[in-house]
Order: structure tokens, then C-alpha cells, then sequence
């Protein structure tokens, strides 16, 4: 076999005909290897490459369990109506933080009923308990499991518009069509707002509901500009902050503790504080000491004036140090190598979430229940949580879903409207709870640190074994996930659906690990595997959760295996791709990126490719790196294979996100812990990129469709891109990054601890 670069591959054969990489095969991995036969692994894979046993991740993922959970409720989901202008309104039971959302679905809701995409409004449904299990904005989860709910719903109001039209002509059904908002034939034009009265009756004679063949679409699969653009940039979109929803509302600031978890002892000026202008009322929370004041100045002034006495939080001795020796501690070791080693030791500090809304909640609560309001990707479980927390009766919370500006998976977690409805049924007022920058950059979520062991065994030329041990902080998933997994436990009791850990039955992390984490490539057989050190901090859901380490970690090693074995990079990772899809993603952005072009000194490329939620995408970088201290992602191609890709635009916007992140995370941003806090407080101190930080120029490509369904978006693009600007920093400076991010010194004064303002504290 050859490569691009013309390395010849061909392996000698033994007297019976038997390939040396056969038989190191079947003398290495004989029962991995049996099981995979039968499972039809070996029908079409090169002599070349050793097979990889199917795994969890590729026969059932996370996301195929989130639709399957949310199965029983499916035909509820969707609610269109269609009002007397002739104007198609859908309340999407997700949270629309950014990522297109609304739009797609409104294009699919347009593209079923034939009517203008101007026409259709697509805004947010609150929390809504029937659903149970279904009612959850994550995994890149949204639009594989609301495509076909949305589409039968789109088809069976055109359907019986469509019954209404015959109804009211006379024509037979099958002679009208529903074209630009209008029910035409023999002759007749209808408005279709004409015939809602007439279509919404129950005794309607109804015909066949059909959805449309992927082949007849005329919007979906077709770029558009997401309809809230407008008003997202000249400030007409509402987020929780421009809304007064309720008379009265108190502005509510947290004085919070100097450690993470601690809590409040006493406030020692008390008095003081409740004679300072606007002020309203103190309240002490599990969470620190609440100010309530008319106005937000008011009581952040009166929250840093505060004197309060804490008790210790739980991680008070920790720091990044400390933590990673933890980590080690807990991390299973690989055992000894059984042939030649390409392999490394990895570690991922602490990541905020950053997103440019910081938490902001509003809550009413009376004696008997109330209302929040709040950018909330789990509302069901934030209104039941909510009343156990405050005693209150099941279904007497009502959680209102509001517009967020950003998340990357931190508002999978309601802390912020937790703390709200806390404060308002403390002093039986409405409030308005904002969180100070300082106060999500150190007392919000995190993605948790890591650490990686990582290590190919090679053979004969190829990759004979390929081992990833992962030991990680834990993440916390009680914000919805949990429940829904608890709760829906029987399919993942099934031993094919579950991965099985050393000690028996996979623990809830393993769980969601096995069922997101595969090796897109044939590296025979494969360990990737999870243990966690119970720390008790803020951890949360980073996008992609632990892909972008893991997988980011296992791409720098693919690279460094390619040239062990003296191959091309891309070319490696096409002749060893378990599936044709990943090949023609990974040699696409090949030729999007011009893989190979001669840079000069100090400049570099670099490759990554990541698949998963049955999509995959591919990333290529150039870097300029000449100072090492200052590297800097000059360009960038991307390709991502979908499925079917219902907004392209969108999907575009979704890597191009990735790869910001990615720059960010690999190069320059990431949380000091320093006796039990993040020393970073604010964005001039977390160095997430900047516009300055940005690739000139970036190629992005979405393959058409190459399924019948949707695959995930939102958190592909990270892993990929995490691995491309790790090689290309390799290429470039000859060293093998190993620490991430990459620059990571404590570059300025922090704040200081417990007030959430940005006064600089003594070092």
C-alpha cells in the first residue's frame, strides 16, 4: 500500500500466505478479533490495517439515548399554529443560546408546509412537565431529535389545511396544493388563514399526513441567514436582563465567599450596609449574603462594602498542583508495552464556560410556588428542583425559557434562577439576580482538569493496539441529564449499550465517557477509558464534554504515530478511517487547506479529525509561531459531514465557533486554582481569543447529505480543531505539547477574592 508521499507499505508473507501484520493480528488480539468477525468488522478493510471492535459510541450514542428517552412523548412535542394572518407560530421546547436553533427548525417547519420562511416564528417553550424526559438542550442533541417530530407536525397541519381547502371548494384533496402560504387548484387561491377555523375542527375529513422525501426539498439543505440576526445586532433581542416581567422587581447582587463552597458565617456591618441609598433588605443563602437594592449600581456598591465572616470551603488547599497529583493518583496506568510505543502524558487545566451573558435570573415566588425566569437548557428539572429547595408542592413552579447569550453548556445548570427564586421567597419580594463576571468566572462551571495517558503499540509496520486512560475532576451532571439516564436506566442496563469498567458495571460518568468517546480510526483493539477524582467543585458540561481533551489528546498522537511509522499525517489518517465518510472528510479539507504547501521557518500546518453524534469533521491550520510565547492561527480549513445538513449557514457558524474555542483552550485559556479559587476573574484575565487571535482567512465546506438524518453540530467542531492547532504548534517549533493551554502564566494582578469586583488583591 502506498501513500501520498510514495512510502511503500507492503508487508512479506510467510510460506502458507499468511501477511507478518495478519499474524501479529491474530497473535496480539485473537479474542478481540474473533468477536469482531463475527460482527462482519473485517468485510472491506485492507490487509493494512488491523480492525478496531465496533464501540459503544458508534452502535447507540448519548443522543441516541436522548431520543430514545424522550420516545414516550415524542407526538407532544411539536405545537404549530397557524393564526388568521396566515403566520406560522412554533414554540420549540429547547433554548435557542446562539447556536441556530429557531431557524432550523423554522426552515423545516416552512420547507413540510410550503409556506415563505418569512412567515414562520419560531420563539421558546417554558418548562414543560408533561414532556418528563424531553425537554433538554444538549449532547448536540436538538435537531436530531426534534427532525422528525417537527416534520410530521409541519405535515399534519398542511395536511389539514389542506382537508379545510377541500372542504370549502369542493375539490378532491388530492387536486389542491399548498404553495407560499396559499391552498391553490382547479382555479382557487385560499389564504391559509382563511381555512385555520375550518382546519382545526375535529370532525374534519382528513387525508393521508406524508411527510416530504429528502428529495424534494427546496429550502432545507440550503444556506440561510438565521432569522434573529437583525435583531441580534441592533439590540431589540430580549434576554433575561431586558425584561421586567412582573411591578416591583428588587435589582439582587451575591456577596460570595473567597473559597469555592464556603459559606457564610456572619455579617458583621449589617446596619450599615441596610442605611446605604437604595438598599432593600440582606439575605443570607447557602450561596453567600444577597443584596437587594432599586437599582444594580445600589447594590453592587452595598455587596462590596459588605464585612462578612466565612466558614471554609471544600477545596480550600487545592491548587492546579495539587489537583493534578490527585489526578495521577487516580489515573489506572497502562501497563507494560508490548512492542514498539508511541505514547504521552497529557494535562488539560480548568476551562469557564465564559459565555458573554453572565448568569441572570428573575424570580416571583410566593407561599405556594411562583415563576422563574432564566436562559435555562433543563427548565422541567430547574421548576422540580427549584420547589424541593424551597419545599414547595411538585408543579407549582413554572420555569420560563428566556434567550441566552451563550452557553457552551452552562446553562445546562439554573443556578443562577436557583438562587433567585432562593432570595425572592427570602424576602417575599420579585427580584432581578445578576452575576458579576468575577462571580461566574470563579463561582460558576467549569470543564473539569484532566489527565491522559495515551499510548499506541506498533507492529509490523501498524498500529496493533491503541490505549487511553482518562482520570478527570468530576463532572457534575445533576442538571438533567442524570435524571433522564436514572430514570431511563433499563437501556442502559443492556451490556451492549453500557461500557464495563474494570470493576464491573460502568459508573454514570463511564456511561456518558463510553457513550460519546470512539476511535474514528483502526487501531485494532482499542481502551479508552474514564476515572474521576471526587473533588467537590463547580464543575459543568464544556462543550463537547470530554471529547475535546480526550479526542484533541488522541489526535497529537496520531500525528506523532504517522511519523514513527514515516507516513504522511493526512494520508495516515485516511488509509486507517474505520468509515468512507471520515476519508472523504479527511481528504476534502486536505485539499481545502492545500495540506503539504511549503511554509517557511517558524510556520506550520496542522490536522485534526474528529466523528461523533454520527457526524464528523475535519480541521487544518496554519500557525505562525516563530515567537513561541505568541503563536498565532493565520488560517484555517474546515469540512464537516453531517448527515443531512438542514442549515448550512449554520452549520458553518457552529465550526467556525469550535475553532475559536479550540484556539482558546489548546493556546492561552485556562483557570489557575490557587487555594481553593480561579485566580482569573474577568475576560482581561482569562485569555480566551481575542479578534486579534483570529485566522484571517478560513475555508469552511459542508459535505452534502450523506444520510438520511441529521447528525449533531454543536460540539463537533472542537476536537477536530483542538488537535489541528496542537500539531500545527508541534510542526512549527519541533516541540511535543503536552500542557494545556499551551502559554498558561499567571500574567496579572488577580482581583480580589469574595467581593466579585475588580479590585486587584495583594500578592
Amino acid at each position: 500500500m502506498t501513500d501520498v508521499q510514495g512510502y511503500d507499505d507492503t508487508s512479506g508473507t510467510d510460506a502458507a500466505g499468511t501477511s507478518r501484520r495478519r499474524f501479529l493480528t491474530y497473535l496480539m488480539a485473537a479474542p478481540t478479533l474473533a468477536v469482531a468477525v463475527q460482527y462482519g468488522l473485517l468485510d472491506g478493510v485492507a490487509d493494512a490495517v488491523v480492525p478496531t471492535q465496533p464501540q459503544q459510541a458508534e452502535n447507540f450514542d448519548l443522543g441516541d439515548f436522548l431520543i430514545l428517552a424522550g420516545k414516550p412523548t415524542e407526538d407532544q412535542l411539536i405545537v404549530i399554529e397557524v393564526d388568521k394572518a396566515g403566520k406560522v407560530h412554533c414554540a420549540l421546547p429547547r433554548e435557542e443560546v446562539g447556536q441556530g436553533i429557531t431557524t432550523a427548525v423554522a426552515m423545516l417547519i416552512a420547507e413540510e408546509m410550503d409556506v415563505p420562511l418569512a412567515n414562520v416564528t419560531v420563539t421558546l417553550a417554558p418548562g414543560r412537565p408533561e414532556l418528563m424526559y424531553n425537554q433538554l438542550t444538549g449532547g448536540s442533541n436538538t435537531m436530531r431529535s426534534v427532525y422528525a417530530p417537527t416534520r410530521t407536525a409541519a405535515a399534519a397541519t398542511k395536511a389539514r389545511l389542506l382537508a379545510a381547502g377541500a372542504q370549502r371548494t369542493g375539490v378532491p384533496i388530492s387536486r389542491l396544493q399548498l404553495r407560499a402560504g396559499l391552498v391553490v387548484g382547479e382555479g382557487h387561491s385560499i389564504p391559509i388563514g382563511d381555512l385555520t377555523q375550518a382546519a382545526a375542527s375535529p370532525t374534519l375529513a382528513m387525508g393521508a399526513v406524508e411527510v416530504k422525501d429528502p428529495s424534494a426539498f427546496t429550502l432545507v439543505g440550503r444556506p440561510q441567514n438565521r432569522k434573529d440576526a437583525r435583531a441580534m445586532v441592533t439590540g431589540q433581542l430580549k434576554y433575561t436582563n431586558d425584561l421586567e416581567p412582573v411591578p416591583g422587581l428588587l435589582r439582587a447582587m451575591v456577596r460570595r465567599p473567597p473559597t469555592i463552597n464556603g459559606t457564610v458565617k456572619a455579617i458583621v456591618n449589617e446596619a450599615a450596609i441596610k442605611k446605604m441609598p437604595g438598599v432593600r433588605a440582606l439575605a443570607i443563602i447557602p450561596t453567600g449574603v444577597a443584596v437587594l437594592a432599586d437599582t444594580f449600581g445600589q447594590a453592587l456598591d452595598a455587596k462590596e462594602a459588605l464585612e462578612v465572616t466565612w466558614n471554609a470551603g471544600t477545596v480550600d488547599a487545592e491548587d492546579n498542583a495539587s489537583i493534578l497529583d490527585t489526578l495521577k493518583a487516580v489515573n489506572a496506568p497502562l501497563g507494560p508495552a508490548l512492542g514498539d510505543a508511541v505514547e504521552g502524558e497529557f494535562d488539560f487545566a480548568f476551562v469557564n464556560h465564559a459565555p458573554m451573558e453572565t448568569n441572570t435570573a428573575i424570580a416571583d415566588i410566593k407561599a405556594t410556588g411562583g415563576t422563574v425566569w432564566a436562559g435555562m437548557k433543563s427548565p422541567i428539572v430547574a421548576a422540580q428542583f427549584i420547589e424541593d429547595d424551597l419545599g414547595l408542592p411538585r408543579g407549582s413552579v413554572t420555569a420560563v425559557v428566556t434567550q441566552g447569550g451563550g452557553s457552551f453548556g452552562r446553562r445546562l445548570f439554573f443556578d443562577g434562577a436557583l438562587e433567585a427564586a432562593r432570595i425572592s421567597k427570602a424576602v417575599g419580594k420579585p427580584v432581578k439576580l445578576m452575576w458579576t463576571r468575577v462571580d461566574d468566572m470563579r463561582h460558576g462551571r467549569a470543564r473539569a482538569a484532566s489527565h491522559h495517558l495515551v499510548r499506541a503499540t506498533l507492529a509490523g509496520g501498524d498500529v496493533v493496539r491503541f490505549e487511553h486512560h482518562v482520570a478527570s475532576v468530576e463532572t457534575d451532571f445533576r442538571h438533567g441529564l442524570g435524571e433522564i439516564m436514572t430514570a431511563n436506566g433499563a437501556a442502559f442496563g443492556d451490556p451492549a449499550l453500557i461500557p464495563i469498567s474494570a470493576g464491573g458495571a460502568a459508573t454514570f460518568s463511564q456511561s456518558v465517557f463510553g457513550s460519546t468517546i470512539k476511535s474514528p480510526y483502526n487501531f485494532g483493539p482499542t481502551t479508552q477509558m474514564l476515572n474521576e477524582a471526587n473533588l467537590p467543585m463547580h464543575t459543568g458540561s464544556f462543550r463537547s464534554v470530554y471529547s475535546a481533551n480526550t479526542r484533541g489528546a488522541e489526535e497529537i498522537i496520531v500525528d506523532e504515530i504517522a511519523k514513527a511509522l514515516g507516513k504522511d499525517p493526512v494520508a495516515f489518517r485516511i488509509e486507517y478511517a474505520k468509515d468512507p465518510r471520515y476519508a472523504a472528510v479527511i481528504k476534502k479539507c486536505g485539499e481545502l487547506g492545500a495540506w503539504g504547501t511549503k511554509l517557511p521557518s517558524g510556520f506550520a500546518q496542522g490536522f485534526g479529525f474528529h466523528a461523533e453524534y454520527k457526524s464528523c469533521t475535519a480541521c487544518l491550520v496554519e500557525i505562525d509561531a516563530r515567537d513561541p510565547k505568541k503563536p498565532r492561527v493565520t488560517k484555517a480549513a474546515i469540512v464537516g459531514d453531517y448527515g443531512l445538513p438542514i442549515n448550512p449557514r449554520g452549520l458553518e457558524s457552529q465550526l467556525l465557533g469550535g475553532l475559536t474555542d479550540a484556539i482558546s483552550t489548546t493556546l492561552r485559556a485556562g483557570l489557575h486554582i490557587d487555594k481553593g479559587l480561579a485566580l482569573e476573574g474577568s475576560y482581561s484575565q482569562f485569555h480566551f481569543a481575542r479578534q486579534k487571535d483570529a485566522p484571517r482567512e478560513v475555508k469552511i465546506h459542508i459535505m452534502p447529505a450523506t444520510t438520511g438524518e441529521p447528525g449533531g453540530a454543536g460540539e463537533l467542531g472542537l476536537p477536530s480543531a483542538v488537535g489541528a492547532v496542537a500539531n500545527a504548534y508541534a510542526r512549527a517549533t519541533g516541540t511535543k505539547p503536552r500542557r494545556f493551554p499551551i502559554i498558561f502564566p499567571v500574567d496579572f494582578t488577580p482581583f480580589t477574592k469574595g467581593t466579585g469586583s475588580t479590585r486587584v488583591q495583594p500578592r
